[in-house]
């Protein structure tokens, strides 16, 4: 006789282990954040909130945030459309190589992009030429503004838009297109009477998506944007607490309700978007021929190619070149090219030091989250329960959140000794551990929902009947059919965790520095040689991780993997 669901105590054993994990490291920080704020200790909130928002510097930030924010993503937004739209549906070739090329800023952490590019139109760099012709060169690097801020944003999450768009342009039935162009509608025409419309949520979507990107991004207003004098919330909030330590928790506590209000106006905006377009015909796929670009076809291929390699590889050049001189300012050549900056990120005491912490954080992390995503992808998809439906749902809001956020929250949530072990996590590696765990539960848990909806319940099923507990039908029937979906979700954690910096921040102490903290100190520093090559070394780490993904990718089910259509 088969099992009734409530009969299996390992159903409940599982369901606690996953409450408690959402519980500790997602909803109390957010939540003791949350309630510090809006209930402080000394005083009232509505008092403490008009006080933090009527200072200038404040006012200054939220402009800046917005106004860097609206403007990246809508170029963001011209640039992922255009690439969409090229790739899907006309006859451009090499498109694989074209979008790993567009992928790439998105696939680099945000703090080398920003040291890339600095370096590219530093006055030693490759383009010092064309930015005096035209002026552009003086006393700073030009990047260091409003303009550099916003230009650096725009390629940094054009791609993630590029993604959402290339995944909306195939839920378009391609028999709707076919019929249109059968019926004399030029390509223009079909574009923009056919395609547009239907692609209206999308684009909406896309936009939203940017914007949150952007509000939450800390590595290029930080290096870029400090500098600039171009402050935003994020760097707000860094520069208070790095200078005031936690005696400015209440305040930055307003400022961090500020960025999450913003945050979720544009998560609001998908919500809606997605909902309505739940009534869309979903029959998609890719058209049968693709618009031809007829003689036009090598223009559009020579401007693209240009744009990408531009955007994507001159800035790693130039980043390389850095790398391999003495110091900035001198000729690359021959005679200076030297390994010394390598050799100092690796035997440096705080390089190596961030090397084994970014490592270890990144290791540990992604197995334990993979230890969980399955038993909660198991409770969520294949037992339906709703408990950890909404749990699924909470733990999207660490990762969806900006990282600035959830480092305040996890430092008014641990800087107190823990219950019973009287024990502080604040100023050791384990806060930054906790803060991960929480961030890329999410990111672990999505190819391993995804992979989990498409295998054979039956199996499962048939294991229940002939009274298998939870256990055992996880262990010998759900585990071998999504191990590589876990996998593949374990090392995307590595990956965000091995290059992370927004969140470690605020978060990092002497001895438990990360590889992200590293880089910035050492550009903010002055060593930008140093910076340069510890860069480079991350780099070639991330994509021979993207390259080792890439090559098992057929194993695992579509859209598991971000670059993957």
């Amino acid at each position: 006789m088969m099992r009734s669901k409530t009969r299996d105590p390992k159903v409940l054993l599982i369901l606690f282990a996953v409450s408690l994990y959402i519980l500790l490291f997602c909803i109390y920080p957010i939540g003791k954040l949350l309630v510090q704020t809006i209930l402080p200790p000394t005083g009232d909130f509505a008092s403490l909130f008009m006080h933090v928002v009527g200072e200038k510097t404040v006012q200054k930030a939220i402009y800046h945030t917005l106004d860097a924010s609206l403007i990246s993503a809508f170029f963001s937004l011209i640039i992922g459309a255009i690439f969409a739209f090229l790739i899907t549906l006309t006859d451009i070739r090499n498109k694989t190589i074209l979008v790993f090329l567009l992928l790439i800023p998105m696939l680099i952490p945000a703090q080398i992009t920003a040291v890339s590019w600095l370096e590219l139109v530093s006055p030693s760099g490759p383009l010092v030429n064309v930015l005096n012709y035209f002026n552009l060169q003086g006393a700073s690097n030009p990047l260091y503004s409003r303009e550099g801020v916003i230009l650096l944003l725009s390629i940094e999450h054009a791609a993630m838009v590029f993604l959402a768009l290339r995944a909306g342009v195939y839920t378009i039935p391609a028999n709707v297109i076919e019929a249109a162009r059968s019926s004399g509608a030029t390509p223009t025409g079909t574009l923009f009477y056919i395609i547009l419309p239907l692609m209206t949520p999308f684009l909406i979507a896309g936009l939203a998506l940017a914007f949150v990107a952007s509000i939450g991004n800390f590595g290029i207003p930080a290096l870029l944007g400090i500098p600039g004098r171009y402050l935003v919330l994020s760097t707000l909030i860094y520069q208070r607490l790095s200078s005031f330590g936690p005696s400015v928790l209440e305040s930055v506590g307003i400022l961090s309700i500020i960025l999450i209000l913003m945050a979720i106006f544009g998560l609001l905006v998908q919500y809606i978007v997605n909902k309505s377009n739940k009534t869309q015909m979903v029959e998609g796929g890719k058209i049968n021929t693709p618009f031809k670009l007829g003689r036009y076809r090598l223009a559009v291929e020579v401007a693209s190619w240009s744009f990408l390699l531009f955007v994507s590889i001159l800035p790693l050049i130039a980043l390389i070149k850095t790398s391999l001189v003495p110091a900035l300012g001198m000729d690359f050549s021959l005679e200076n090219l030297t390994a010394d900056n390598f050799i100092f990120a690796i035997k440096n005491d705080v390089s190596s030091r961030a090397f084994v912490n970014s490592t270890f954080l990144g290791i540990v992390t992604a197995l334990i989250v993979a230890l969980f995503s399955v038993p909660f992808a198991y409770m969520s998809v294949i037992r339906k329960n709703k408990i950890a439906n909404f749990l699924s749902m909470v733990a999207d809001a660490p990762f969806a959140l900006p990282g600035i956020v959830l480092s305040i929250a996890s430092i008014i949530a641990f800087i107190r000794p823990l219950p019973l072990v009287h024990f502080s996590l604040y100023n050791t590696i384990w806060i930054i551990f906790v803060a991960y765990l929480a961030r890329f539960l999410a990111f672990g848990m999505k190819p391993v929902i995804a992979s989990m909806m498409q295998i054979d319940k039956s199996l499962e099923e048939a294991a229940q009947t002939v009274g298998k507990d939870s256990f055992a039908r996880i262990r010998y029937i759900i585990l071998p059919q999504i191990l590589p979906s876990v996998m593949a979700g374990a090392v995307l954690v590595f990956m965000g965790a091995f290059n992370e910096l927004t969140v470690s921040s605020l978060l990092w102490s002497v001895d438990n520095e990360t590889l992200g903290v590293v880089i910035y100190n050492l550009y903010d520093e002055g060593n930008a040689t140093g910076a340069a090559a510890i860069s480079i070394l991350t780099v070639i780490v991330t994509l021979l991780i993207v390259s080792i993904l890439s090559f098992f990718s057929r194993k695992l089910p579509k859209g598991t993997l971000p670059w993957q259509a």
